[in-house]
């Protein structure tokens, strides 16, 4: 008999980590599963996520706390999370011989540090006579009869079961083969699904000396975003210059917020290197600085001064003392016009850098179309619809992949 004359208890769609979640918890309740994926192997993009080294979740024990990163949205995963919490993911990973290490910002990683390591032990969790995997193999669409899905279609048949699981992520990576042919497949069933825009994704920026400052990493700073000159939010953390602009962890969860603005008008931002000291006392510092090192050249001493990695700033501005100035020759003018650099370098932002950048992209099923204490459609009786296929914005740090796990295991028992 082959996989498509056999009827399965419930079918998943995606062999990510919510829908290897689902298909392992289904199993666990006795449920013959037929995991479907359109790779040639399960968790392609988890084998990536956190630069190669997975951010599991975010170690806010208090699910109330944790939630509050969704915002509006929030409200909707009370009591999907009191199923299952960062405690029980905890619990999953390492009863599964994977210990966790909490790093910076609450972000929880696997102690090897491998995402390759996280990616395997999903598999192995379904691996089981019970689940039967599909690799290679394409969605087409599902078939339906009033508020009943009836089969999947795909490019090696038709299949049916009682339960259907969408798990297939959204669009960002498309390399991994995050495509969004679920949004097309919900939208077709007459879901309502929000277009996606990339949400966590770096920004390109029109400043040189922006781009030659590339793999530079600054810890705790502020940037201000502004639209049209006027002020429109400010941020504080760690920045990374990248060769097309600025990444890092506080510029990905802003670029949400950049989004709008830049429908708005011209974007510029500027960076604040000493976020903590103000111009004045920024002023004595460097006059300290410059008092103990009169008599050297102006680039022997303004390592002293700058961030690291940053010694070459001053190149791009006029105002400000050459690299061969005698330290004792320098203006009060040149010195203030440093101040007010370290104070502000200017950015202009031209864009966010798209899809293929992307960490997580919005868009998704509308959430009040979704019973989420279930995960199942309000629509069909036997649709569940999780993971990135759920249109809620989910800040770097964990949140979108504890919010997997979450989804996976509520939709696995098929409630």
């Amino acid at each position: 008999m082959n996989h498509s004359e056999q009827k399965y208890d419930v079918i998943v769609v995606g062999g990510g980590p919510a829908g290897m979640m689902a298909a392992g918890i289904a199993r666990d309740n006795g449920s013959r599963v037929l995991l479907i994926e359109k790779n040639h192997k399960l968790g392609e993009k988890l084998a990536i996520t956190g630069g190669g080294r997975c951010n599991i979740t975010n170690a806010t024990y208090d699910s109330r706390e944790f939630l509050k990163i969704y915002n509006e949205k929030a409200k909707y995963f009370f009591s999907t999370f009191d199923q299952f919490d960062v405690q029980n993911t905890f619990d999953f990973f390492e009863s599964r011989g994977l210990p966790l290490v909490v790093e910076a910002r609450k972000r929880a990683f696997p102690k090897t540090q491998k995402a390759t390591d996280v990616r395997d032990v999903m598999v192995d969790y379904c691996t089981d006579p019970l689940i039967t995997k599909l690799t290679r193999c394409s969605v087409q669409g599902f078939a339906k009869s009033r508020d009943t899905v009836t089969s999947v279609i795909t490019n090696k048949g038709t299949y049916t079961a009682d339960s259907y699981i969408i798990a297939c992520g959204g669009v960002s990576h498309p390399e991994t083969g995050s495509t969004g042919d679920g949004f097309t497949w919900m939208r077709d069933l007459g879901h309502t699904v929000a277009d996606p825009t990339p949400s966590i994704v770096p920004l390109a920026t029109k400043e040189k000396w922006n781009h030659e400052l590339s793999g530079v990493s600054l810890s705790f700073m502020r940037i201000i975003f502004y639209v049209e000159g006027k002020r429109a939010f400010a941020e504080k953390g760690k920045i990374l210059f990248t060769h097309f602009g600025i990444s890092g962890p506080l510029i990905l969860n802003s670029a949400h917020k950049v989004t709008d603005l830049l429908y708005e008008g011209e974007v510029t931002a500027t960076i604040d290197c000493y976020p903590d000291t103000d111009h004045g006392a920024l002023e004595k510092k460097i006059l300290h600085i410059f008092d103990m090192y009169k008599n050297k050249s102006f680039k022997n001493v303004v390592a002293e001064i700058v961030p690291e990695g940053m010694k070459d700033i001053f190149d791009h501005f006029d105002g400000v003392p050459q690299p061969d100035d005698k330290v004792h020759s320098i203006t009060k003018e040149e010195r203030k016009r440093m101040v007010q650099l370290l104070k502000a370098l200017p950015l202009t932002i031209t864009d966010l850098m798209g899809m293929d950048r992307a960490v997580i992209a919005d868009g998704g099923v509308a959430l009040d179309e979704i019973d989420t204490k279930t995960m199942r459609s309000k629509k069909y009786d036997n649709l569940y619809i999780i993971g990135d296929m759920l249109h809620i914005n989910r800040p770097s740090g964990g949140y979108s992949l504890q919010l997997c796990w979450t989804t996976g295991y509520v939709a696995g028992l098929l409630q």
